[in-house]
């Protein structure tokens, strides 16, 4: 709907979330999100095949390197930040954090970019929420509930509000920035098409109004706003969004000397 609306406002230069939009019956961005899914499946099917037929013991090479170099990153990040008990988490998270961050740049194919629709950062968020809770509940068993009732009973409407702040930051963060970038962009379109019009108009008289052939001044300015707004806004967020996620999670789970305590009793 966003699309739609800025469209008619700055001379709908919006063609591909139209086109989308009227030929699948879905929208833009639902198409959008799932081409970025599919892409990441089928690199990641790929690299699997690629990995299961490599020699084990030679050296790896192009893609095979740079993935065994990106998950031993994401695997020493994870230990490092939320614990030894987390091993195996960072390849998830690495899928995870490759779709928010395409999905961040996806703009400058052209394309509706998925962040600008609140379900997809919703999701995003949700996908850390329920983590968090997983998390609790898997190390505290009953003792998570009881959070909720302290330091007295009366408290419990509050801690209940409280338990959906993780969810709103997240979620509020990304759309907020997304949508802001976008917006942004929309306008400077918007107004470099009126700026093109008028000027052909000026010079060619009887061409109809709407046309969008304004738009060709637009790629003067904007590489310089897509570098930040896409690529540098969408790598921060990405960033601000992995740490945030480690930290909310490996928060509801044994502390060091927790676990050290742990294993000193079970070693009596």
């Amino acid at each position: 709907m966003l699309n739609t609306v800025f469209a008619q406002e700055t001379g709908g230069f919006d063609i591909a979330g139209q086109f989308l939009d009227a030929s699948s019956g879905l929208s833009g961005a639902t198409i959008s999100s799932l081409i970025i899914v599919g892409i990441i499946c089928l690199l990641s099917f790929y690299v699997a095949i690629r990995a299961r037929f490599a020699d084990p013991l030679k050296k790896p090479k192009g893609i095979l390197f740079l993935f065994e170099v990106l998950i031993n990153f994401f695997d020493g990040m994870v230990e490092e930040f939320m614990g030894k008990e987390y091993r195996g988490f960072g390849g998830f998270l690495l899928a995870v954090i490759s779709y928010l961050f395409i999905a961040f740049i996806w703009g400058l194919t052209g394309l509706p970019s998925p962040m600008v629709y609140l379900a997809t950062p919703l999701s995003l968020g949700l996908f850390t929420f329920v983590f968090i809770h997983a998390n609790a509940i898997r190390f505290n068993k009953w003792r998570y509930f009881k959070r909720y009732i302290e330091p007295i009973p009366v408290f419990l409407p509050i801690n209940l509000v409280s338990m959906w702040a993780p969810l709103l930051s997240l979620t509020m963060r990304l759309f907020g920035n997304a949508l802001a970038g976008w917006t942004l962009m929309t306008l400077v379109y918007g107004a470099f098409n009126g700026i093109g019009e008028g000027a052909i108009r000026f010079i060619v008289n009887g061409i109809p109004q709407d046309m969008g052939i304004g738009s060709f001044i637009a790629p003067i300015i904007t590489p310089v706003l897509h570098a930040y707004f896409d690529l540098f806004s969408g790598l921060i967020q990405t960033t601000v969004f992995l740490f945030l996620s480690m930290i909310f999670i490996a928060n509801e789970g044994p502390q060091e000397g927790d676990i050290e305590e742990l294993s000193v009793k079970g070693g009596r």
